[in-house]
C-alpha cells in the first residue's frame, strides 16, 4: 500500500471479503452510507425494520444511521463494502438515492459493477494526494449507474404482519412503555409466540430492539439538543431509570452520555467505524 489511507481519505473505507464463512453479525449502524455488494452467496438482510433475501449481483444501500443487521446462516459468501461520508455523494444521489430502496437487482449492469468496484478497489489500496477527490468520481459514477438503471428488485414483505406491526409499534411508541405482552395482546397471540417469530425474522430480540431504539433516539438527541439534561432525555426516550440508561449507553457507545452531548461526528470514518482489527471488520 502506497499511502496512508486514514490521512489521505479518512471518511471514505472499504472492504473485501472473498469465501468467508458467515454467521449472524452484531447490529449496528454508522453515521456514514453504506454501499454492500454481494458478490456469491446469499444472506438475510435486516435494515432498519424489514428483511430482505440477498442474492449475487445484489446491491444493499444503507443511508446513515439505520440499523442494519446481516444472517449469513453459515453460508460461503463473497462481498465488497463501501462505508463513506456524504461528502463522497453528489447531491443530486441524495435527493433521489430514497426512490431505489434499500435493495436494488439488475443483473444487466453486473459487468459495469464489478468495473467500477475494481478501480475503487484499486485506487484505495494505493492512495495518495489526489484519492479522495478520484474516490468521488467512482463513487458518483457507480451511483450513476444505479440511478440510470432500473431496479429490477420488485419491493415484498419479508416480515409477517405480526412482526410487522410489532417494529412499526416500537418506533412509534418508544418514548412511552413498551411491553411485549401487551403489543402480542394487540394481536391476538401469544407473547410467547411473538417473541419467537420476532427473534426469527429480525435478527433481534424484542427488547433488544427497543433499546437499540432508544439509544439512537437518545444519542441524537444529546448531539443535537445539549441543554437538555442527560435524565430528562433518558425519559424522552422511555428509560425510567437515569442511571440505567447511562449504564446502557456506554455498554454500547464506549463513553457516558454526558460526553457527547453538542459534540458532532468529528473523528476519522475508519474510527468512527471501529475499523483496525479484523474482528471488527467483520461485522457487516
Amino acid at each position: 500500500m502506497k499511502g496512508n489511507i486514514a490521512k489521505y481519505i479518512p471518511n471514505y473505507y472499504y472492504s473485501k471479503v472473498i469465501d468467508i464463512v458467515g454467521n449472524e453479525s452484531t447490529h449496528h449502524y454508522h453515521h456514514a452510507f453504506e454501499i454492500y455488494y454481494m458478490k456469491s452467496g446469499e444472506c438475510n438482510y435486516f435494515i432498519g425494520n424489514r428483511s430482505y433475501r440477498v442474492l449475487p449481483g445484489d446491491v444493499i444501500l444503507i443511508p446513515s444511521s439505520i440499523i442494519h443487521r446481516t444472517n449469513y446462516n453459515g453460508m460461503i459468501h463473497s462481498r465488497l463494502v463501501i462505508n463513506c461520508s456524504n461528502e463522497y455523494i453528489p447531491e443530486s444521489v441524495l435527493e433521489r438515492v430514497n426512490s431505489i430502496g434499500h435493495l436494488y437487482r439488475n443483473n444487466k449492469v453486473l459487468r459495469q459493477m464489478d468495473e467500477i468496484f475494481a478501480k475503487i478497489e484499486k485506487e484505495y489500496e494505493n492512495a495518495d494526494v489526489l484519492s479522495s477527490d478520484v474516490l468521488k468520481c467512482y463513487t458518483a459514477e457507480l451511483f450513476f449507474l444505479i440511478l440510470r438503471n432500473e431496479n429490477e428488485h420488485e419491493e415484498e414483505t419479508e416480515e409477517s404482519s405480526l412482526v410487522a406491526h410489532a417494529l412499526k409499534y416500537i418506533q412509534n411508541n418508544y418514548m412511552n412503555e413498551v411491553k411485549l405482552s401487551a403489543v402480542a395482546q394487540m394481536s391476538s397471540v401469544s407473547a410467547e409466540h411473538l417473541s419467537r417469530l420476532f427473534k426469527k425474522e429480525t435478527g433481534f430480540g424484542f427488547n433488544e430492539y427497543l433499546t437499540i431504539i432508544r439509544l439512537q433516539k437518545a444519542e441524537f438527541m444529546l448531539r443535537n439538543e445539549p441543554g437538555r439534561a442527560v435524565c430528562e432525555v433518558a425519559y424522552a426516550c422511555g428509560f425510567n431509570d437515569g442511571n440505567y440508561f447511562s449504564y446502557k449507553f456506554k455498554e454500547a457507545y464506549g463513553v457516558s452520555p454526558t460526553k457527547i452531548k453538542g459534540k458532532k461526528f468529528d473523528q476519522p470514518l475508519q474510527k468512527r467505524l471501529g475499523i483496525g482489527n479484523r474482528k471488527k471488520e467483520q461485522q457487516t
